[in-house]
């Protein structure tokens, strides 16, 4: 047996084309860079994993979460009265209407105002993405407190402009099941419109203006320089804002439901994330909030994989 060549990365080869066997040298394992990565994977195992294989636990369980109550073995008797539970057709429901509503918060008109602020040249631009981008900056509690005063059914300045100009009179928003859902709604993609502003400027700046310096002495217009150059180049970027919102809205918004409207009224603002919390944290039932955990973690990674594997595929790559 006569070993020809030893190509770093490649397994040793014989005269045949038969692997060699592999010399006791080339199987010392390199230590180093796990070690590096030590720390944050002790973090995450601590504080991400643990707690989720505690919450699938906790689901086959009755407890009160009182640490002097025993814990009695239900099966998946919990899971069996979530899917009877009432509010969780709502609270679904909800959750898809506010995701669908943040996709023009958080894609559509970022793309818009992106677009638009290419027009503005020098520190001025610099300035006009800062202003857009302070809202996500401000925490939910003052946002909450400004948007209150602002949707006052006395003297708030939206109630007040909407009454004077077109005669409508809102009343009381947050007490009305429409009008609370889109308030709630149009404050959380206040806040989310910054964020995405940001994430399209910098796509954008990563597009060369080669493409559209050569398309244009081709003779292209700004459309179809938009449309057939800009927009696939900036469609990972796109197909990133659409999954963070998918997979995050529901988060986002709970802080304004907790303040604003405790899911009220008559569950017209709950989500996913809501009821859980209140299963929890309300009605002290930590067996039906870990089986509820368990379900909303699976079905938001399924949604994650399929997304990730939908952005690999209809992702175009300046290579």
């Amino acid at each position: 047996m006569f070993i020809i060549s030893e190509t770093p990365g490649r397994p040793l080869e014989t005269v045949d084309g038969t692997a060699a066997p592999v010399t006791k040298r080339r199987r010392k394992v390199v230590i180093a860079p796990y070690l590096y990565v030590l720390p944050a994977i002790t973090l995450l195992v601590m504080w991400i994993y643990r707690p989720l294989v505690q919450t699938f636990q906790l689901s086959f369980y009755r407890w009160n979460l009182l640490p002097t109550a025993p814990r009695t073995a239900v099966g998946f008797k919990n899971y069996a009265t979530l899917m009877q539970d009432q509010d969780l057709g709502r609270a679904v429901l909800n959750t898809i209407i506010y995701i669908l509503a943040f996709l023009l918060f958080s894609v559509v008109l970022p793309l818009v105002i992106a677009l638009l602020s290419q027009r503005v040249h020098g520190r001025a631009k610099t300035i006009y993405q800062a202003l857009i981008f302070v809202p996500f900056l401000v925490t939910p509690v003052a946002t909450v407190a400004v948007w209150r005063w602002l949707f006052d059914p006395y003297d708030g300045i939206i109630v007040v402009t909407l009454r004077g100009l077109f005669g409508w009179d809102i009343g009381s928003v947050f007490r009305d099941q429409a009008g609370a859902m889109i308030a709630i709604i149009i404050i959380v993609g206040w806040q989310m419109l910054g964020f995405g502003v940001l994430v399209m400027s910098a796509g954008m700046a990563g597009i060369s203006t080669d493409y559209s310096e050569a398309a244009s002495v081709d003779g292209a217009g700004g459309r179809s320089i938009l449309w057939r150059i800009t927009l696939p180049l900036l469609s990972p970027t796109l197909l990133f804002l659409a999954l963070m919102t998918i997979l995050l809205s529901a988060q986002w918004t709970y802080p304004m439901i907790d303040i604003l409207t405790q899911g009220g009224p008559d569950n017209a603002t709950t989500n996913v994330y809501y009821l859980l919390y209140e299963i929890a944290f309300n009605n002290f039932d930590a067996g039906m909030a870990g089986a509820a955990g368990t379900v909303f973690f699976i079905v938001f990674g399924v949604i994650a994989l399929v997304l990730v594997r939908l952005s690999d595929k209809f992702s175009f790559y300046d290579n």
